[in-house]
């Protein structure tokens, strides 16, 4: 039996990368998997490699969206009738544009990857209070702790940090739904990944500088995303019963914050 049998989790961005490998690993823990995803293509293919490893559905997801958060769980309480665990993966991040500064991009980027957490959460957590039971595990980022990373040189303006600032911004959103929702015997804790070789980080990462990630950690390793699903299981699972509202690095000892 698995450390999450019969629960039911909702994975954000279960189409691709760290989000699928979540969904992989819970199901080989016994729990039935929401592929939360706005992508359909990538639902698709999520779907196929999926296929017989356990209970799995594809719900159409644009986080940033209320209304659509808000389906998402009742279709996930229709299917089930229940709903445990909420997986905050989704992020903008495949096409991140971290040279545009402006307020409006800003602004775009906040509406999914800090908000859109929070409108999940706002949708999911009413079940997991009535049943006074239930995980929420936001993802957040060794981007948010990277301040040497800032620009240098000449002055042109104040900077957006737009990734990094949303990422910092979950590990907020993570301690103050902590503090309200413990009472209930809901935990939040959040992830915070390195970087992490999806093909989205391929993508955006230079190819000569791929390999010097790994010599940036402790460890000299690469993080695939299967390395951070045994967090995300903990997390959901009762062995971490009375852990709420820390952050975990798990980036092979590249941040180490107090």
């Amino acid at each position: 039996m698995g450390r999450l049998q019969d629960k039911v989790a909702v994975i954000t961005g279960a189409g691709q990368g760290i989000g699928l490998a979540y969904a992989e690993r819970f199901l080989a823990e016994g729990a039935k998997v929401v592929v939360a995803e706005i992508n359909e293509d990538r639902a698709e293919s999520a779907m196929k490699y999926l296929d017989g490893l356990g209970e799995a559905i594809f719900v159409k997801t644009d986080i940033s969206d209320g209304d659509s958060a808000k389906a998402c769980a009742q279709a996930t309480l229709d299917h089930f009738g229940a709903l445990d665990i909420l997986v905050n993966n989704a992020a903008l991040y495949y096409d991140i544009d971290n040279a545009n500064n402006s307020h409006e991009y800003l602004e775009k980027v906040f509406a999914v990857n800090l908000h859109g957490s929070w409108l999940m959460a706002r949708a999911c957590a009413p079940p997991m209070v009535e049943k006074r039971w239930g995980r929420i595990i936001n993802q957040s980022s060794g981007a948010a702790y990277m301040y040497n990373m800032a620009p240098m040189g000449d002055f042109t303006g104040v900077g957006a940090f737009t990734y990094s600032q949303t990422k910092w911004g979950i590990i907020g959103l993570t301690k103050f739904l902590a503090g309200q929702l413990g009472q209930y015997n809901v935990t939040v804790n959040c992830i915070a990944p390195g970087v992490t070789m999806t093909e989205a980080t391929k993508k955006i990462v230079p190819e000569e500088y791929i390999g010097m990630i790994p010599l940036m950690s402790a460890m000299k390793q690469a993080l695939e995303p299967e390395d951070l699903a045994g967090t995300a299981v903990f997390f959901a699972s009762d062995d971490a019963k009375l852990v709420s509202g820390q952050v975990l690095c798990v980036d092979g000892g590249t941040c180490m914050p107090a």
